[in-house]
């Protein structure tokens, strides 16, 4: 299958170019593929052929979206549109990747695909509307939603991801307060792109949720992160009112595995087990 990747190099989309070896891959990064322009998007199409493209390309700083919202929409929604529309000129599918945070949270439950998104934040609202143009404009699609991603490539343009932060904020002996009133699933990227792979050839388009199993707090997932690496760093809860982040987060996005387990594929590891892999991976543990 010839496949054609955005947004490489980032954490997930190494560990798909780890996984996807047996196909004709093309990854291709910002500075090779910039989505929001159509002439480049048109012309990578014409000239990879693929028979997918797995869009991992996206302007996912959550609160830096709230000031950027132009750059948020190029990117999210335009970058989105791009690629659908230069897929269904050459009859290729998309995997489009989204994002827990096109729901408001409001839910007691995990959220199944089919639940109204209510997203309420600039990035949350972007990605919604980008899983719409492409829905709208390419019959053959997959919109896969996931949460709290972390890798060994770590968080492109973040500056590395939740664990890293953490690990880097205990060794420098720094009092560390968390969030505790917002809950999620921690998601391993390998663990994330084998399914991606798996799913990539299932013909089965639509919306599905890809996450680790089990939920935590982020307050929950630092102390794990803490207590399985052997440090013991001053670590206190707070709420999100008390830590004042600039955009707005659900304080449950906990999705549940709908599509998964009606194709008897909901197989994903626990978080906790994902994190004891990524720590020995990156040679905490």
């Amino acid at each position: 299958m010839r496949v054609l990747l955005t947004g490489a190099r980032g954490q997930l989309s190494t560990d798909l170019a780890k996984v996807l070896v047996d196909e004709e891959l093309t990854a291709l990064d910002h500075s090779q593929l910039d989505v929001t322009s159509r002439p480049q998007v048109d012309l990578a199409i014409r000239t990879h052929h693929p028979d997918i493209v797995i869009n991992t390309a996206a302007f996912h700083r959550v609160d830096d979206c709230e000031n950027e919202i132009e750059r948020a929409f190029q990117v999210n929604v335009y970058g989105a549109r791009n690629l659908a529309l230069a897929c269904s000129e050459s009859n290729a599918a998309l995997l489009h990747v989204s994002t827990d945070y096109v729901f408001d949270g409001s839910k007691r439950t995990p959220y199944l695909e089919g639940d109204p998104a209510r997203p309420i934040s600039v990035y949350g609202i972007s990605k919604l509307a980008g899983e719409l143009v492409v829905a709208a404009t390419l019959e053959r699609h997959y919109i896969v939603r996931s949460s709290g991603l972390y890798g060994a490539a770590g968080a492109s343009g973040k500056g590395g991801n939740f664990v890293n932060t953490m690990l880097r904020l205990a060794r420098e002996g720094r009092s560390i307060k968390v969030v505790d009133d917002q809950r999620l699933t921690p998601t391993y990227t390998p663990d994330l792109a084998r399914k991606i792979a798996w799913l990539m050839k299932t013909g089965s388009y639509g919306v599905w949720h890809v996450t680790n199993s089990g939920d935590c707090t982020w307050y929950e997932f630092a102390a794990r992160i803490f207590e399985t690496a052997g440090l013991r760093p001053s670590l206190s809860p707070t709420t999100s009112a008390e830590f004042g982040a600039p955009a707005r987060r659900p304080a449950n996005s906990v999705l549940a595995h709908g599509m998964l387990q009606r194709h008897q594929a909901d197989d994903l590891p626990l978080w906790t087990e994902a994190l004891d892999a990524y720590l020995r991976e990156i040679g905490v543990i």
